[in-house]
């Protein structure tokens, strides 16, 4: 199996680049947002790889970093979503967002990917959110307070403080993010005004 490739780059096409290795021309499929960071034809560039075989061909796909391909592997885990489909959200949402995007529950984000639906978004959060905490650079507290808000399980205030920073026009990660910070600040039996009020504080840092 092929697991890392290192040439020049040969040229390029809407979905796939040419790799020239010693002579031999690779075509690796990668996602648009990979196509962009790689060099003009001539240069050197390296890409993670993660080789499929099937009956009938052998396909490659090129990442920029390793974690890159990790999530790659990981999106495939759910169901209804396959190679193409992992590609384009990659291609949408760099690893760093997405893990971010699926700790906090954030749907949107990933509705934001051509060709997925809120079915197929709301299973991607669903499914991985066990495992998208470790790639997240998120204060644990935050994730924690989404995982609570998403299955109903956060105070009210905190609830209605979110809500209300919603209203007020911020998304739902910031508000979870303001409200979290607040409610540590504030201790566990914080009304909801307070919480707003010192919400506001911290988005306006």
């Amino acid at each position: 199996m092929i697991g890392k490739l290192k040439g020049l780059i040969d040229s390029y096409a809407e979905d796939f680049v040419i790799l020239d290795v010693g002579g031999v021309g690779y075509q690796v499929h990668c996602s648009a947002r990979t196509l962009q960071t790689l060099p003009a034809p001539g240069q050197a560039a390296v890409l993670s790889i993660e080789t499929y075989v099937r009956e009938d061909q052998i396909k490659l796909f090129g990442f920029k970093s390793d974690v890159e391909r990790e999530w790659f592997r990981l999106l495939q885990t759910v169901q209804g979503v396959g190679a193409k489909v992992a590609l384009a959200v990659l291609g949408t949402l760099p690893p760093a967002e997405l893990a971010n995007a699926i700790a906090l529950r954030d749907k949107a984000a990933v509705t934001r990917t051509p060709g997925v639906g809120p079915k197929v978004a709301e299973r991607i959060v669903t499914e991985l959110k066990d495992k998208a905490p470790g790639f997240a650079n998120l204060d644990p507290a935050v994730v924690h307070l989404a995982g609570a808000i998403d299955e109903a399980r956060a105070p009210r205030p905190v609830a209605d403080a979110i809500s209300a920073l919603v209203n007020l026009g911020y998304g739902q990660p910031q508000a979870a993010a303001a409200i979290a910070s607040a409610a540590r600040s504030a201790g566990e039996n914080a009304e909801t005004a307070q919480l707003i009020r010192l919400g506001l504080k911290e988005l306006a840092k």
